[in-house]
């Protein structure tokens, strides 16, 4: 695809979802522009203009994985041309180059009752992934967090009694402030002493990503001791995987080891949640692991719950 085929792309896409997503495709396309080494995209046509199109973004890091994938965004065949091969066509151009690139598997999400699109993901290879998609309201559900202010409640103890005065302390002394480009040796130190990996091209493609211009800013970092002990990253869309109302999705999340248990992610998620309610958003969603039981029970305990959303996988050798 190229910037050329954007007014073809919004009107496919606005005939099939029923409604226009202008802005997320806009937005799309231009971080595939900006960023070819992170996306693929490819446009089918015939002597009538653009037939379909397919848009996948690589992932390096999302929700703790180690190896690259890559997620599919955004899909779509004119409807005079459906049930005619284009998709085919075009998740085969996917597929081979994600050979070329490395990429082991593509992933995506879609709502369980989007039958049409349910079964182009079956037909397509591929098949239920082991991992959740976790939401929460918070307006209802969120850590109790005022607009700008630094209050926080404590972070999950799996089961465990609070530890001491000084945990406690910490919790109402966390600032929390918006992330900056600036942060960025911070947050990768923080990244690679929880994960143990180097995401740094991942970190880097991420904080571009998330304050842009164009892009709703509600990153977050949390500083104790005059220092940053945690961040968040996440992103407010409307109109991705098919959504039609407006959603932050948080991508990642980490606090320092050294203040674990002093109340650093509850701060962070209650602001964030504080943050994305002034901006009229009342959806936070983010994907786990299924065995991840530790993080599992964190986003739990802070109010996340399950969504009507489902995630797939596929391998590219499949």
């Amino acid at each position: 695809m190229t910037r050329d085929d954007l007014p073809e792309v919004i009107a496919i896409d606005a005939a099939i979802e029923g409604h226009s997503r202008r802005t997320y495709v806009e937005r799309r396309l231009a971080a595939a522009l900006r960023e070819p080494a992170l996306h693929a995209q490819f446009a089918a046509c015939d002597g009538e203009g653009l037939v379909g199109y397919l848009l996948a973004r690589v992932l390096a890091g999302e929700f703790g994985r180690s190896s690259a994938g890559l997620r599919l965004e955004l899909v779509g065949v004119r409807p005079d041309r459906q049930r005619m091969g284009a998709g085919r066509q075009l998740f085969g151009l996917l597929l081979q180059w994600a050979a070329r690139h490395g990429v082991g598997e593509l992933r995506t999400i879609a709502p369980w009752n989007k039958g049409a699109m349910l079964g182009w993901l079956h037909a397509s290879g591929f098949r239920l992934a082991p991992e959740v998609v976790l939401e929460m309201n918070p307006r209802q559900d969120a850590p109790a967090a005022e607009p700008d202010v630094t209050v926080a409640r404590g972070e999950t103890n799996f089961g465990t009694p609070e530890t001491n005065d000084h945990e406690r302390m910490a919790r109402d002394a966390v600032e929390i402030r918006t992330l900056l480009p600036s942060d960025m040796a911070e947050i990768l130190r923080i990244d690679h002493a929880v994960t143990g990996r180097d995401r740094d091209a991942y970190i880097r493609a991420l904080l571009v990503e998330t304050t842009e211009a164009s892009r709703t800013r509600v990153s977050l970092v949390g500083r104790l001791d005059q220092a940053i002990v945690g961040f968040v990253m996440a992103r407010a869309d409307i109109g991705d995987y098919g959504r039609t109302e407006p959603v932050a999705v948080l991508d990642t999340i980490g606090v320092d080891p050294d203040y674990a248990g002093s109340g650093i992610g509850s701060a962070l998620l209650g602001q964030l949640a504080a943050n994305v309610l002034q901006l009229q958003v009342e959806r936070l969603e983010t994907v786990v692991k299924v065995s991840d039981l530790e993080l599992l029970g964190f986003f739990q305990a802070v109010g996340f719950g399950a969504t009507q959303r489902l995630s797939f996988v596929r391998g590219v050798a499949a």
